[in-house]
């Protein structure tokens, strides 16, 4: 590695840094007192950061609230494109969201204190605006996906159908456990209900469904 390299990679480092420090600064006042009443000055101001600096990071407010928009919006398409040998699409999405459900994990809301997370987001129309896009980001994500790996041709529309499905039950389990959280429900109910979902669903899909995009062996 050369002297040059080195030093751009101590930067990459201090700019990742850097834009995790006000994402979580803004976070913490998004939630202590909602989204709106929270301007960028304030963030930059507790950040101790210039306006600029903010807006260099995060282009807008919405993106200081989803600042993991990226990952949330490809999530689906991965766990696709990553899946074993021998598995379909769909098999490796519902199994993937029954294991992030059965691990309590953050992806799926199942973390002390997203309760407040979500009474936030409800409370704003741009951020649930924001929320609208990304779902439709990542639906448009997955039907790419499902259509490149079933080698599907670019007429076929059952590639796009079966995403909607998808992400249709992953969105159903999300907001599940939200009104669970928020309704008071324990992170361990709200998992247990949600597996309950995970459960009732697999008889509706059709096989079609269920074995869509099998990969094969190389």
């Amino acid at each position: 590695m050369t002297e040059t390299d080195g030093a751009e990679g101590l930067r990459e480092l201090k700019k990742r840094r850097m834009k995790t420090h006000i994402s979580d600064v803004a976070t913490g006042l998004f939630l202590e007192h909602g989204f709106a009443p929270v301007t960028v000055a304030r963030i930059a101001e507790v950040a101790e950061v210039s306006v600029n600096t903010v807006y260099n990071y995060f282009p807008t407010k919405e993106d200081l609230f989803f600042d993991r928009e990226d990952e949330i919006v490809d999530r689906l398409a991965r766990i696709v494109r990553e899946r074993e040998v021998g598995e379909s699409a769909t098999v490796a999405i519902l199994g993937s969201l029954r294991r992030d459900i059965e691990a309590r994990s953050a992806h799926v809301g199942l973390v002390e204190g997203y309760g407040r997370f979500m009474d936030v987001m409800h409370s704003s129309p741009a951020l649930m605006a924001r929320l609208w896009r990304m779902q439709q980001r990542g639906a448009d994500a997955l039907a790419a996906t499902l259509a490149e790996e079933a080698g599907a041709d670019p007429n076929d529309p059952v590639p796009e159908l079966i995403a909607g499905q998808l992400a249709g039950i992953q969105q159903a389990v999300f907001r599940a456990i939200g009104r669970g959280i928020v309704a008071g429900h324990t992170v361990e109910d709200a998992a247990r209900r949600a597996l309950r979902q995970l459960d009732a669903i697999e008889p509706l899909l059709s096989q079609a469904v269920l074995e869509y995009a099998i990969r094969p062996q190389i």
